[in-house]
């Protein structure tokens, strides 16, 4: 067979469909909430992120799986009218990955999800023409064999390779051995390390591992990241928020997009922000990713988070205070 033609990245990781649930606020344990909303959409670490690359006029592919039921459907409709190439492993028998997603008034979400043994993505299953005829790859680490094996083939193809990793899942650290750009959850850096500073976490996990930027995400704070000589930090954009489903994936995608780009390591980061800040004003994962130049509109025009003491300050800030907690269920 001919190989596959070159795309802009290729994403290999999670999809999920998720029913999204408003409520004025969270509720008490016993009661009795009346909600607001409801709808069920796609959604999933890589797969969002894909979508939005691709309605930024990258062409991209994704590689998962699914089941053979009703979300799997959704699924594939929403690749095919994004115009996103597609691998899609079915899993006979077997339901897709689904959560319920409770919003609260302020737009933060508490998360229920349900993922089966049998929904792996295998390194058997991935075929290596469609990961190096890329010009970068995407992956979020969940199955974690499959993404090690992936990125090997791209790092042996001089593929530069993104993960958005957000738990120490067994193996996780062959995987880094082959990240360039390592951009995690806040407490990934310090629970890998073993670390509690933060900016020191991101220096030692760039020398153990060799990547090329190790950066963590901040939610209201932005985002964090050391490229090997200096911390770089970019504040969040303000914005009236729905719902923050999502704003890590597409967080991602504007950093993928940044590099597809060539720009500079701050352009990178505000441009991501931007893009994340604007999906939270609408519901989902993929709720409301903007088009380019309402991103640019608002990093030239928009309001920001600011660190009141500067980097140091936040630093400080971020060492003394625990990472937030976040309401959600692993996998059953």
């Amino acid at each position: 067979m001919p190989p596959s033609p070159v795309v802009d990245l290729v994403g290999v990781g999670l999809n999920d469909i998720n029913t999204l649930i408003s409520v004025p606020a969270y509720p008490a344990p016993g009661s009795k909430v009346e909600y607001d909303s409801q709808a069920v959409l796609p959604g999933g670490q890589v797969a969002s992120a894909v979508v939005a690359c691709r309605r930024w006029g990258m062409s991209t592919r994704y590689i998962g799986v699914l089941g053979d039921d009703n979300a799997a459907r959704i699924h594939r409709d929403a690749f095919a009218r994004a115009g996103v190439e597609t691998q899609i492993v079915c899993i006979p028998g077997a339901p897709s990955a689904y959560s319920v997603i409770i919003v609260d008034g302020g737009g933060e979400r508490t998360v229920l999800s349900k993922r089966v043994e049998q929904m792996r993505l295998e390194a058997r299953h991935l075929d290596r023409d469609w990961i190096v005829n890329a010009k970068a790859l995407l992956v979020d680490g969940y199955d974690t064999a499959a993404a090690t094996q992936a990125a090997e083939w791209a790092r042996q193809a001089g593929i530069p390779v993104i993960a958005d990793l957000d738990e120490l899942y067994p193996g996780v650290e062959r995987l880094i051995e082959n990240t360039d750009y390592l951009i995690v959850s806040r407490d990934f850096p310090g629970r890998l390390m073993r670390e509690s500073h933060l900016d020191s976490a991101l220096r030692k996990t760039m020398n153990r591992f060799g990547c090329r930027l190790t950066a963590a995400t901040l939610g209201q704070d932005g985002v964090l990241a050391w490229d090997g000589e200096q911390l770089v930090h970019r504040c969040a954009y303000r914005v009236p928020v729905v719902d923050t489903t999502g704003a890590g994936d597409i967080f991602h995608a504007g950093f993928v997009y940044g590099i597809h780009c060539d720009w500079p390591l701050e352009r990178q980061l505000d441009f991501a922000c931007a893009a994340a800040a604007l999906n939270c004003q609408g519901l989902g994962a993929r709720g409301n990713i903007q088009a380019l130049d309402a991103i640019e509109e608002l990093i030239v025009a928009g309001n920001r988070y600011h660190a009141p003491h500067g980097l140091a300050g936040l630093v400080r800030s971020l060492d003394s205070q625990p990472a937030p907690a976040v309401r959600y269920t692993q996998p059953l």
